[in-house]
Order: structure tokens, then C-alpha cells, then sequence
């Protein structure tokens, strides 16, 4: 049913009917409800309390009467009724006939697509306002853009907004508008307003010259023309109908709490996006410390590998020695006395040649107090001019390495 009812209500509204009154009651609400008929039907009508109370005479079954609204479709019951914006006696429905004919018109030409209407900006840098310097309308605007944002400069394009020359005037303070804005990027959003009154009041705002100059415009355009039971052309063509003036500051400027709401959170989810990437990235450097390991043990690893090499290397030495030794003496005793003493002399010269190669042990060298020193890549230090002030060395002593600092 509410499929029906979105169907009847985008295909054929706004709609009129002229009709006779009958079955004319009002309720304690404050609600009217009546039939329209004439000699082929009726339709069941139902006249809301906020718009009863702008009727202008006092409704009596029988009467002719023309009635503006919307149809829809009564879901408890199923019936088609025509829910009335406005009444009035018959006699003033050609100027809404041809309304109706002027829209089908532009809305053949395509100005009143949805896929053509553009959004609100977010945050305008300056608003515009086309309307009568002497509108109460003006004051209404004006009022609530200095109340939501009394930040943003606002432009004020005056034109008449009722009579005979007012579709020219809009037009031109449009056209003004529009250069403006390509020239310095002024008026971000255009707001077309001006306050209620009758179909003959408002019908500026229906004119195809003026419908057509709002299709133009570069920047959206917000239509605030009447009372919310008011349409005119313009609301049609216009990126955003608002139901009245104030209504139509209201869309375009957002409160300061509501902003500063906005960027809290947006601060908030900075923050937490920040912080998670810091945390991420100190654990991924804490992975890599762990596999990296200090440079300085390292280093002592090294040294200790390096020691032990050299400790095995003095061994197998001393043991060949000792073996060479051992088989001079047996060979000594098998052998001839001049030969004997061939080996004599080569057994001291070989203990000689031992007695050097002791001098030369570096472990030697350590007990009698001296230091061997490398840098932190494990190079040996020979000389003082290799060393820099602050640098850190290794001393390896008799006893083991030492980490010391040049002082200078």
C-alpha cells in the first residue's frame, strides 16, 4: 500500500480539483474532513488543523469551491484522498491551471531532475542572499545566520520579490550573483527567499524566465519562498526547497556545536590512528632490537672466539715441539756419536728457536702488565693518534677484556 501511495504522490503532485462541498465537519482537533464531487465522482478529503486555521471564508456543503494539495492514499481503508493545503472559493483556479501547465512544461525540459540537484556545501566560506531589501524575510535570514554562524560574511543581492517587474529583478540580481561568484568565489550557496502570501503574491517565483536563470547557477541554489504549503516553480528547479525563509538558513548553516562535535570526533579518531601506528612500529623495532643483539657482545664474542683459536693454536705448537723433541732423543741414541752431536746441535738450536717463539707468546707480553686495545669493530689499536675523544675500546688484559672510554 505504501508502494501505491509513493506512486500517486511522485506522479501527480501537486494537484487541484473543483468540486462541491459535501459531508463538511470539523473535529475537536481541529481537522476538517469533506467529499469533493461533481456529476461523474467524489473524492474523500482531509484538511489538516494547521491549514483549517488559514481558511479565509467559512465552508458550507454545496458550495463550489477549488482546493489545492496532495494525493494520497489512506492505508487503514485503502482509499484515494486528497489531503488539502488550501481552500478556496471556485473562481481563482485558472491562475493554478496554469501553474500546472508551466510545470509540466520545465519539467519536459528537464530543469526539475533529481541527478541535476547538487548538495549543500559543509561549510560555506560566505552565504548569499536574493530577496527584498525590505523583506521581513530578509530580517528572518538574516537573524539565524548571525545566531548559527556568525562567522561566515554573507552577500545580500536586492530585488523585488512581488509585481510585475520582480521575475526581471530576481533575474538580474541572479546574474549578478552568479558573476561574482566566478570572478572572487563569492557565495558559496545562494539562498532565493521571501515570506508567504497568495498564489497571485508568489507567482513571480513561477515565471519560466526565472525558473530557467536558477537552473544556471553555478553554485546550489536553496528556494525558501512561503509558508511550508506553498510551491512555486522555483521550489521545483531550485537544488533544495525549504519550507520557509528561516528554514532555508537553517539548511545551509550548521550550528557551532555541531562543528565543533565534528571535529572532536575527528580529532579523536586522528589521535587513536596516531597512537596505534606508534605502538606498532616501537614493537616492530622492539623485534628487530631482539635480532639484532648489542654490537658489544658481539664484539666480546668475537674476542673470546679469537682467544680460544689462538690458546689452541699455542698448544698444537708446543705439543709438535714436544714430539719433534722426543724423536731427536731416540733417533740421539740409535745414531753415531758425530751424528749424535749433529742432533746436539740441532736440539739446542731448537730449543733456541722454542725460547724465541715463548718470547713471543702476546700472553706473555699481558702479564708483564701491557693491554691489548681494539675499537668497536674489533680492529687493534697501535698507535694513540687512532683513538678519538669519547670513542669506546676494548683492553684485553692477562685476566680478560675491559670496556674503557678515551677521556682524551
Amino acid at each position: 500500500m505504501r508502494a501505491v501511495a509513493d506512486t500517486v504522490s511522485a506522479r501527480f503532485n501537486p494537484v487541484a480539483v473543483r468540486g462541491e462541498l459535501s459531508g463538511f465537519s470539523r473535529a475537536a482537533s481541529g481537522h476538517c474532513y469533506f467529499s469533493l464531487k461533481d456529476d461523474i465522482g467524489q473524492v474523500r478529503c482531509a484538511m489538516f488543523r494547521r491549514s483549517a486555521e488559514q481558511l479565509s471564508f467559512a465552508p458550507r456543503d454545496g458550495q463550489l469551491v477549488e482546493a489545492r494539495g496532495k494525493l494520497d492514499v489512506y492505508g487503514a481503508r485503502g482509499d484515494l484522498q486528497l489531503i488539502v493545503e488550501s481552500l478556496q472559493p471556485a473562481g481563482q483556479g485558472a491562475l493554478f491551471e496554469q501553474f500546472l501547465k508551466l510545470k509540466a512544461q520545465l519539467e519536459a525540459e528537464g530543469l526539475f531532475e533529481e541527478a541535476r540537484k547538487r548538495p549543500l556545501p559543509a561549510q560555506p566560506r560566505s552565504i548569499g542572499i536574493v530577496t527584498s531589501l525590505g523583506a521581513a524575510a530578509l530580517r528572518d535570514v538574516v537573524t539565524a545566520l548571525r545566531r548559527r554562524v556568525p562567522h561566515i560574511p554573507v552577500v545580500i543581492y536586492p530585488a523585488a520579490v512581488q509585481g510585475a517587474q520582480a521575475p526581471a529583478e530576481l533575474c538580474i540580481a541572479l546574474q549578478a550573483a552568479y558573476r561574482r561568484h566566478a570572478d572572487t568565489g563569492e557565495s558559496e550557496v545562494l539562498l532565493l527567499v521571501r515570506g508567504g502570501g497568495s498564489l497571485e503574491d508568489l507567482w513571480s517565483f513561477n515565471d519560466p524566465v526565472l525558473v530557467r536563470t536558477i537552473a544556471q547557477a553555478p553554485m546550489p541554489v536553496v528556494c525558501g519562498v512561503g509558508h511550508e504549503t506553498d510551491f512555486t516553480l522555483a521550489d521545483f528547479v531550485a537544488d533544495l526547497r525549504a519550507p520557509t525563509p528561516t528554514a532555508a538558513a537553517e539548511l545551509c548553516a550548521p550550528t557551532k556545536v555541531q562543528r565543533l562535535g565534528e571535529l572532536a570526533y575527528l580529532q579523536e579518531r586522528l589521535s587513536d590512528g596516531a597512537y596505534s601506528d606508534i605502538d606498532q612500529r616501537g614493537q616492530r623495532l622492539d623485534r628487530l632490537a631482539q635480532r639484532l643483539g648489542r654490537p658489544s657482545g658481539r664484539i666480546h664474542d668475537s674476542l673470546r672466539h679469537l682467544a680460544s683459536l689462538e690458546h689452541g693454536l699455542q698448544r698444537s705448537g708446543s705439543l709438535a715441539i714436544q714430539r719433534q723433541h722426543n724423536r731427536l732423543q731416540t733417533l740421539q741414541t740409535q745414531l753415531p756419536p758425530s751424528l749424535r752431536r749433529a742432533l746436539e746441535a740441532q736440539r739446542q738450536r731448537l730449543q733456541r728457536g722454542q725460547a724465541a717463539l715463548g718470547l713471543l707468546d702476546p700472553q706473555l707480553v699481558l702479564q708483564r702488565g701491557y693491554a691489548f686495545l681494539t675499537d668497536e669493530h674489533g680492529a687493534a689499536l697501535t698507535r694513540a693518534a687512532q683513538a678519538r675523544p669519547g670513542q669506546s675500546l676494548r683492553a684485553t688484559l692477562a685476566d680478560g677484556p675491559l670496556d674503557v672510554r678515551v677521556e682524551g
